[in-house]
């Protein structure tokens, strides 16, 4: 069963310590997702900044508007460097993502890579082919999109 890799750059024109608050709060998870896939967080009293061994669950429908519970873990986190988020409950046999953040002139980079793989064996690698992965580009185009709206456009 192939493990799939997708990495996303993106440069935004604020200082590390804004992007940082921004990405690390998961209260802003819902402000970069798409509308379309439903997503809710379902964690009750989520704090303010996540941290390693933090539980965040949700729901989200990424097929047919069908719903899901997804849980994540916050594996790793270097404050104002990364964070690492792993689903252990969810649609995907594998889902590992990193975030990073690094000051560049102007502004922050900000990469996203992310390693999953498709349940089902063989049926996940067609899905993959005919759906997921185009999926995955459309999420984080939204993503895109809004942190652009959040901070504007990065002029270098």
């Amino acid at each position: 069963m192939p493990l799939y890799r997708l990495e996303k750059k993106q440069n935004i024109p604020t200082t590390l310590e804004e992007a940082w608050n921004f990405v690390s709060s998961p209260r802003n998870l819902k402000e970069v997702t798409p509308d379309y896939m439903g997503f809710e967080i379902t964690s009750p009293n989520l704090p303010e900044k996540m941290y390693p061994g933090m539980i965040i669950s949700y729901k989200v429908s990424p097929v047919l508007g069908v719903k899901l519970t997804w849980v994540s873990e916050i594996t790793h986190v270097d404050h104002l460097c990364y964070f690492v988020d792993e689903q252990r409950i969810g649609p995907y046999s594998i889902w590992h993502h990193e975030h990073h953040l690094k000051e560049i002139e102007g502004g922050v980079e900000m990469t996203d890579i992310i390693h999953y793989q498709p349940p089902l064996g063989p049926l996940g690698a067609v899905a993959n082919r005919i759906f997921i992965a185009r999926q995955l580009e459309e999420v984080f185009e939204y993503r895109f999109t809004a942190v652009k709206k959040k901070f504007g456009e990065y002029k270098g």
